[in-house]
């Protein structure tokens, strides 16, 4: 009775968590809501009948802790895609290792009086665990640039995942015709984690927002599958929703780039073929600009709107952003932040960073939301951000993103695009806003830039 209690309050608080996470202003108090409905299904575990001894569990618990803290305090922001990944890793093997128990436990004889509907409870949770154990692996060797970003490729790659994916299902139904086929639940396991790599590895960097979204919700999936298998409830529940909400905002950021999710899964976008039909820069010219001229833009305009990229993430660039801001608005200017929906590495990416920076909530703006102002704006200030403000994708219809929504950085009256050099976004395609004729260019390393913006504006 005190379990199904536990569990009912912690599936509420998933819930209500969830909700809370919908608004960057509520986002804490949702995730402390997780927390507390997470504390109380582990706690509501605890106290059932039919656990005999605590050894391993406490064992369990002391690893888990020792790495769980960790990961949670000491990762910066800056590496939160990659410790995503990780996360989903750990989560998938959990829910793989039930399985695997639970079959095991049912070995023999006894697994083939296990009911046709718990062996396809089994082997659906077993199969979507190890998919998302090694897709997730790859997907931080990728964030994490252990693994080249582009899509890594070969003739034919598409046609022999689909094969290996057929061959996974077809050993699925061999067990859920014959539960004690233990040689078709080994296999199935195998293949399954060669699946997992060899689905993420052509996928590119500029997809991996997606690919993570889409990871955690196979290993919500799972999570349901090991619920329905050894019936517990909160699984079932906790799973389904991390499950849908993944999918969910898989196809939200599919639409965001204007791209079909078999697209993103298949297309192997990012790589040198996709970039053949954009324009050239032959011909083109960047103009630069120094920081002390651009500060003198920033200093005196009434309007500034900033864009962040991943190059912010790199350079870990976020307070001084936020300085640099609060300097601009003590000389009476006015400084908002233009999120686009798959800028960075993961959902939420830059509002992740701006929010550890103490950036104030309403000063961040979705694209819908900001897209209208920067026509009002006296400078854009874009930094690290490539392929969300390239114009090709209103204008050039031979351009890979073409259709795709970005943010009209490029109407503002003034452009400063903050970068190392003149490379290529994720797409592999030339910036047509580098080129315009109200776009400077200010090249350097963006933290050490801003320092130095930061101390000249002082100076104004």
């Amino acid at each position: 009775m005190l379990t199904q209690a536990g569990y009912v309050a912690a599936s509420v608080c998933f819930m209500l968590g969830l909700k809370a996470l919908t608004k960057p202003e509520t986002a804490r108090r949702g995730i402390r809501l997780a927390a507390v409905g997470m504390l109380l299904a582990v706690l509501g575990t605890l106290i059932v009948a039919e656990i005999v001894e605590y050894q391993w569990i406490l064992g369990g618990l002391l690893v888990g802790a020792a790495i769980g803290y960790p990961l949670g305090t000491r990762v910066p922001m800056t590496a939160m895609p990659q410790r995503i990944a990780i996360a989903l890793t750990f989560g998938a093997s959990a829910a793989t290792m039930v399985g695997v128990a639970e079959y095991l436990h049912r070995s023999g004889a006894a697994a083939g009086a296990m009911p046709r509907a718990q062996a396809a409870a089994l082997g659906f949770e077993v199969l979507l665990g190890c998919i998302t154990i090694t897709g997730s692996l790859v997907a931080f060797g990728k964030l994490h640039e252990i693994l080249p970003g582009r899509p890594l490729t070969f003739g034919g790659q598409n046609l022999v995942n689909a094969a290996a994916m057929l061959g996974a299902l077809a050993l699925l139904g061999i067990l859920v015709a014959d539960p004690a086929a233990a040689w078709a639940f080994w296999a199935m396991a195998a293949l399954a984690l060669v699946i997992g790599a060899s689905f993420v590895l052509p996928i590119g960097g500029a997809d991996m927002p997606v690919v993570v979204s889409l990871l955690n919700s196979y290993a919500g999936l799972a999570a349901c599958a090991t619920g329905f298998a050894i019936g517990n409830t909160v699984l079932i529940i906790a799973g389904a929703l991390d499950g849908a909400s993944g999918f969910i905002l898989s196809i939200i950021m599919s639409k965001a780039m204007n791209r079909s999710f078999a697209n993103v899964l298949f297309g192997a976008f990012g790589g040198g073929a996709a970039a053949g039909g954009a324009k050239s820069a032959a011909g083109l010219t960047v103009k630069s600009l120094t920081a002390e001229d651009a500060a003198i833009q920033l200093g005196y305009a009434g309007k500034v709107i900033v864009v962040p990229g991943y190059g912010m993430a790199v350079a870990q660039a976020q307070h001084v952003v936020r300085e640099l801001a609060e300097l601009i608005e003590k000389k009476g200017g006015e400084v908002k932040y233009a999120i686009h929906p798959v800028a960075g590495r993961m959902p939420g990416h830059m509002n992740v960073l701006l929010a550890e920076a103490n950036v104030p909530y309403d000063r961040m703006y979705e694209m819908e939301e900001i897209n209208d102002e920067f026509s009002t704006a006296d400078v854009a200030l874009v930094i690290g951000a490539n392929d969300v403000v390239n114009p090709a994708a209103r204008s050039d219809p031979a351009s890979p993103i073409y259709g795709m929504p970005i943010l009209d950085a490029d109407r503002a009256k003034s452009v400063i695009v903050m970068k190392r050099g003149m490379s290529a976004g994720f797409a592999g395609i030339e910036n047509e806003l580098f080129y315009a004729d109200n776009t400077r260019m200010l090249f350097g390393d963006a933290k050490q830039t801003l320092t130095k913006l930061v101390t000249e504006v002082k100076s104004i």
